[in-house]
């Protein structure tokens, strides 16, 4: 597939001969349906460890509920969001590695055979593992040591990491390999997603552009109907509620950083009446611009 730059995350890895990077993602007091993980793809794997709450990540077009302990791996190219599923804390380690970690690899026949498919994006992993094999859940006291090398950086660190890992993805792949089954793990490409990518691109980059639902359709090459449901299904949101809320961040924004008035920040924001600005942004944000600016 193309990767297109629209939505494009330069997801920084420390070290090109070690790329791999754990963050932590925290969201204290999050109340239900917050965006806990923006939208975007990277041309990473991410295997996503949650630790704390409830939360569901839409992977392209599928969404994916995760409680605490629960682990998802999200295959290089995707387009992936998550959202808040309950009130209170919502914390998640992000593991982000490139398939060039293992570059020294590739001409070995067993790696060929058995984990080179999975790396190179012609098999994909179940996005929940454990969900197909509980088994698997074996394997997730693994990452845990894999974060703290990662966290603490020990001598020789990314040397145990680099080792660990791999034995993690040896062990998936052979739970999951066609060789050892007869169904392959490949999950259908959602065909409509660059055009996806692009459309959200030109949502967050013309932010005050009157773009409606018909238009937005025809950019994708849907009718309407088609178009909401599979812009839901990829977002969870709906189309309004999307390009309501990215006008919405970027009024938070420009409260913040800019001295403009109000009304002509609801007017970069593509609001041309000041008082359905305010109530949007109070729905959203759940204060006033005033109210914002103050604070």
């Amino acid at each position: 597939m193309s990767n297109p730059k629209e939505l494009h995350e330069n997801t920084r890895l420390d070290y090109k001969s070690y790329p791999i990077q754990v963050f932590h993602n925290v969201c204290s007091n999050a109340s239900e349906k917050d965006c806990v993980l923006y939208l975007h793809w990277h041309e990473h794997f991410e295997i996503i460890y949650m630790r704390q709450g409830h939360a569901v990540f839409h992977i392209d077009t599928t969404p994916y509920h995760v409680k605490a302990g629960e682990v998802i791996i999200i295959p290089g190219g995707s387009l992936h969001v998550g959202y808040a599923l309950e009130d209170g804390d919502v914390s998640f380690d992000c593991l982000v590695v490139n398939a060039a970690l293992f570059n020294e690899f590739l001409h070995d026949p067993i790696h060929a055979r058995y984990v080179a498919p999975f790396m190179e994006g012609r098999l994909r992993f179940p996005v929940k593992p454990a969900e197909t094999q509980p088994a698997c859940a074996d394997c997730y006291p693994m990452l845990d040591e894999i974060i703290d090398e990662l966290d603490s950086r020990r001598p020789a660190y990314q040397l145990i990491v680099k080792s660990k890992l791999y034995t993690l993805f040896v062990l998936l792949s052979r739970i999951f390999s066609p060789v050892q089954m007869a169904e392959k793990t490949v999950e259908p490409y959602f065909v409509n997603r660059d055009r996806y990518k692009q459309l959200i691109h030109r949502i967050e980059s013309s932010i005050g552009e009157k773009l409606s639902v018909e238009d937005a359709a025809a950019q994708v090459g849907l009718n309407p109907f088609h178009f909401c449901k599979m812009f839901k299904r990829l977002t969870g949101r709906t189309f309004v509620d999307f390009v309501n809320l990215t006008r919405m961040n970027e009024a938070e924004k420009l409260l913040r950083e800019r001295t403009w008035t109000i009304t002509e920040i609801a007017g970069i924001v593509g609001c041309s009446n000041p008082n359905y600005f305010t109530k949007l942004y109070k729905q959203y944000k759940g204060m006033t611009p005033s109210q914002a600016r103050l604070n």
